[in-house]
């Protein structure tokens, strides 16, 4: 009955007000090593410190539950101890459904930051927006909390009131916004036939169905367009989730067995090769929602001529789909230099009699492996670079380099041994994005607001619809990619 959860999920510390990560089932079996008798006997002598000298009682469970949840947090942005609540959290969270505000977060300098509000929920209509820093939780400051005890305020009971103080960083202010919470019903798959022969669909996170809501939307596609032309794939803003997703989303275009991602930990069981087959993603709902689809459906997006549509905010599974299409020269892809999110997280039960999914105690999600593209590329601090490099709009965004990616993350594992130059080239950027930004601070300036995906206005799409009728993109003049693929990119404008 052992079982456990590879995750690939989440940008930053994987949470979400609700929550859920990628998920993967193989056996699991604990290791057994030498205890530290002298350390083991200091944290005995604090843990009795403290039961004897502290000012207030402190529960024994409290105690142990805190030093287990120091020392899984210690290691890296995305290993965590999953006590009950977290647990719940985290398994409703798979499911695509919770009560909360919606919305994608990590820590930041204590604070709470927005990675992306979801897409429909009462944070997403409230204005929130990536990068706000929630500052105080109706009367509680943020700076103190946990993650997980953050979650836990915003989350609630439906149509209940919950006002989020938020610092914006951009516009140097904070102010109020209250939002209802409400049950979100995350749909993560939309598309839409958006000119004659070309399609478009997004997949805003991997979910539990997101592989059969993918299929069902691939097959009403080929219904609207038979003889579909092109297709861009849209991940801009992807944090990840179930790793099975995002192998059965890269098989629905690659050939089958053709590689989609392999993993290398330091056993011999956290090494995998992931290929384009069902037996490597079907095995936690037992079929294989691809397979349903008509063999000219099949065949279809096996051939159709495809972009991929990724950014700042695409991470992890995302990262791993638009690398097994790019390395396989399945797609071209187009947009920002991607998160850089290259590792597994295995979410397990610490009673080994149990799933995580029914763990009735508590769990620990902990960082177990690097993925790689099917070429060998890491993609750990550094991130998949597009083929062109777009911006959002027309005019540009020179305040793009002061978003947050995994190398900003305090204890984030190693990109590499060129990791130093890189950073240094990202600090040169940031400081010509700051003085940018002070610039525009001292006079009035409009609201920059990006367009809405999949509109007639959002840029990024166009670019890649005039890609597929072979007509020329508009490419950043402003972008820098941080990593040695920096040749590989398109940097110049082709038109």
């Amino acid at each position: 009955m052992t079982q456990k959860f590879h995750t690939v999920g989440w940008v930053c510390a994987g949470a979400v007000a609700g929550v859920f990560t990628g998920t993967a089932l193989q056996s699991y079996a604990y290791s057994t090593s030498t205890l530290p008798l002298e350390e083991l006997q200091q944290l005995a002598a604090v843990f009795s410190m403290i039961k004897s000298n502290y000012v207030d009682p402190v529960d024994d469970k409290k105690l142990i539950s805190d030093a287990i949840a120091g020392m899984v947090s210690g290691l890296d942005p995305h290993s965590t101890y999953l006590d009950k609540k977290a647990l719940k959290d985290f398994n409703e969270g798979t499911s695509g459904r919770f009560v909360g505000v919606g919305i994608e977060i990590s820590m930041e300098d204590g604070l709470i930051k927005v990675i992306s509000p979801i897409e429909g929920s009462p944070a997403f209509r409230a204005g929130i927006k990536p990068n706000d820093l929630v500052v105080k939780i109706d009367d509680t400051v943020v700076r103190g909390l946990t993650l997980s005890e953050g979650v836990k305020r915003m989350r609630g009971e439906p149509n209940t009131k919950v006002v989020l103080s938020i610092f914006r960083k951009d516009e140097n202010r904070t102010f109020p916004v209250t939002i209802v919470r409400e049950v979100i019903k995350t749909q993560s798959v939309k598309g839409s036939i958006v000119q004659p022969g070309l399609g478009w669909i997004r997949i805003s996170q991997f979910q539990e169905r997101t592989v059969a809501d993918f299929a069902h939307k691939l097959e009403e596609l080929y219904k609207a367009e038979p003889r579909l032309k092109g297709l861009v794939l849209d991940l801009r803003n992807d944090p990840g989730g179930f790793l099975d997703a995002a192998v059965a989303v890269s098989s629905a275009f690659l050939p089958t067995n053709a590689v989609v991602v392999s993993s290398n930990g330091q056993t011999q069981s956290l090494q995998s090769v992931y290929k384009a087959h069902p037996s490597y993603y079907h095995r936690r709902s037992g079929r294989d929602p691809l397979k349903a689809l008509l063999p000219a459906v099949r065949n279809t997006f096996k051939t159709v001529p495809l972009v991929v549509l990724v950014n700042e905010g695409s991470a992890s599974a995302s990262e791993i789909v638009a690398g097994a299409l790019q390395d396989h020269r399945r797609a071209k892809l187009l947009g920002s230099q991607t998160f850089g999110k290259g590792s597994v997280q295995t979410a397990v039960c610490l009673d080994p009699s149990y799933r995580i999914d029914n763990c009735p105690t508590a769990g620990v999600k902990l960082t177990t492996s690097r993925y790689y593209t099917p070429n060998g590329r890491s993609i750990q601090a550094k991130g998949i670079v597009p083929d062109f490099l777009v911006d959002e709009t027309a005019e540009g965004n020179p305040l793009a380099a002061l978003r947050m990616r995994e190398a900003d993350l305090d204890r984030h594992l190693s990109g590499g041994p060129e990791e130093a130059r890189l950073d240094a080239e990202r600090e040169k950027e940031r400081e010509i994005a700051r003085k940018k930004w002070e610039e525009e601070r001292k006079q009035p300036v409009p609201e920059r607001k990006p367009p809405e995906f999949g509109t007639p206005e959002d840029f990024q799409l166009a670019q890649a619809l005039r890609f597929l009728k072979g007509e020329s993109v508009v490419v950043s003049k402003t972008q820098v990619v941080r990593n040695e693929d920096r040749d590989k990119a398109r940097v110049q404008d082709n038109e």
